[in-house]
């Protein structure tokens, strides 16, 4: 999912937070850290007080768009109906 939502450019960490209501902090920057590490995302730390990082798509992060575009229209035809199923019968 952090993948998906830097397909629209580069996000701070709190905007990435802001996509991922169920995230932790800590387990938000271990998932960066390791998108980093295997050359999909790209971290830019300003020099600045507070520090300002920033996060993009690499090149490689870059060519899984497609894919991941395609899991959310995936996600939005079969999934979600799902959910909403679920969540309405337990009402």
């Amino acid at each position: 999912m952090i993948l998906y939502h830097l397909t629209n450019g580069t996000l701070r960490f709190n905007e990435i937070k802001q996509h991922l209501l169920f995230i932790t902090p800590r387990m938000l920057t271990k998932q960066l850290r390791e998108l980093e590490s295997v050359g999909l995302v790209n971290r830019k730390i300003f020099p600045e007080v507070p520090p300002k990082v920033e996060y993009s798509l690499t090149e490689k992060g870059q060519s899984l768009k497609p894919i991941l575009l395609l899991l959310k229209s995936w996600g939005e035809q079969h999934a979600l109906p799902v959910l909403i199923n679920q969540y309405s019968n337990n009402e």
